[in-house]
């Protein structure tokens, strides 16, 4: 008779791997996987929540330091994570964010309308994947400190001194019993904050490597204008304005910047909350459908040589087109399994109508624009 026939199936039998113990034992469910970019996702989770703080208007200053001991630090000038007794638990507030999976301010709403760390998971699974965390936070005029090990407390939240500064400051050690690798990059993040940088104007960036004294610092008041001019800096404009609109409805908010050039490509970057969409979706087909029907009602009205009568293509119109496409929706569905491309519906009719409005009367004052793009 098979031995295992006698084992009881009861509720004993079944391993129940709760919390940050089920993140140790499947990262890959949490972070996507355990390679280098598995790695960085560790790190774009903290500067997430710096993010959203920025977002709410609360923090100017968001600093990255890759120290030579290979841990990481991300702190950030925001009202600080929260030091009170949670009610519900009886914990700090600030333990519960760093222990409990989707414990942080992105479910319910109250504190960030519209959220990058969209898993709401972020500090809780940086802490369970790392040998040792200190979270410092600075709040009305106290220094906080509490120190981890492998997610566990590994002492109380105490009051370490006195300061005249505010905000979170995070710094962890990547557990290498997890990670294919644990080396961070610099180019990567450096990257990324400068991306953020340009999606959020007046918001500066700081990323520093200690081992090689490296530090950039990144700062862009123009926001995504700056981003066009930079992806078009090699290029000849073929006008000078930066085509800017920002415009919302129904609390997605729709930020675009275009300018065309004589080259040939077209380039677009799209971001959805700050999160960059590789693949593109609702919100750049709705803007790409707002410019060619703008454009074609407009060159409607003009005197156009015969073969431009019937209309011109969408394909045609892109030819030389630089944009920046910057879109904040409360409730985002990005479809795929790296979650590259934005699939709500309603986002294309919304930035579809935004952007047309916005073209229509603008080609209208500017002829001489909107001549020079139907012609190329």
């Amino acid at each position: 008779m098979d031995e295992n026939k006698n084992i009881e199936y009861s509720a004993e039998a079944i391993d129940v791997v709760e919390g940050l113990d089920h993140v140790r034992a499947r990262p890959a469910m949490y972070i996507g996987d355990i390679s280098e970019k598995g790695l960085h996702h560790l790190v774009w989770e903290l500067i997430d929540n710096a993010v959203d703080e920025a977002m709410a208007g609360f923090a100017k200053n968001i600093t990255v330091i890759l120290h030579e001991d290979g841990s990481n630090t991300v702190e950030d000038d925001g009202r600080g994570i929260p030091v009170d007794i949670h009610p519900k638990t009886g914990l700090p507030a600030v333990q519960m964010v760093f222990t409990k999976l989707g414990a942080g301010g992105k479910f319910s709403k109250k504190a960030y309308q519209y959220s990058g760390g969209l898993h709401g998971v972020g500090a809780s699974v940086v802490n369970a994947l790392s040998k040792w965390l200190v979270v410092e936070v600075y709040r009305d005029g106290k220094v906080h400190r509490q120190e981890y090990e492998y997610g566990k407390p590994k002492t109380e939240l105490k009051v370490i001194g006195k300061t005249n500064k505010r905000g979170t400051k995070i710094t962890f050690m990547p557990d290498d019993s997890i990670f294919e690798t644990v080396k961070f990059k610099f180019d990567t993040i450096s990257k990324r904050c400068r991306e953020l940088a340009f999606l959020l104007p007046g918001v500066r960036f700081v990323v520093e490597d200690e081992k090689t004294g490296i530090r950039e610092e990144y700062l862009y008041n123009e926001g995504i204008k700056d981003f066009v001019k930079v992806l078009n800096q090699a290029k000849e404009p073929l006008f000078e304005e930066i085509i800017y609109v920002n415009d919302g409805q129904d609390k997605i908010l729709v930020e675009v910047a275009f300018q065309y050039t004589k080259s040939y490509n077209e380039v677009i970057e799209s971001f959805v909350n700050n999160i960059k969409t590789v693949d593109g979706g609702t919100h750049v087909s709705g803007f790409r459908s707002a410019l060619t029907k703008a454009i074609n009602k407009t060159a409607s009205g003009m005197r156009l040589p015969k073969e431009l009568k019937g209309g011109i293509k969408g394909e045609d119109l892109r030819e030389g087109l630089t944009a920046v496409i910057s879109v904040k929706v409360p409730e985002p569905q990005f479809e795929g399994q790296t979650k590259s491309k934005l699939g709500n519906q309603e986002v294309k009719k919304i930035v579809e109508n935004v952007v047309y409005d916005y073209l229509i009367n603008y080609f209208e004052k500017n002829k001489g624009i909107a001549t020079k793009i139907i012609e190329k």
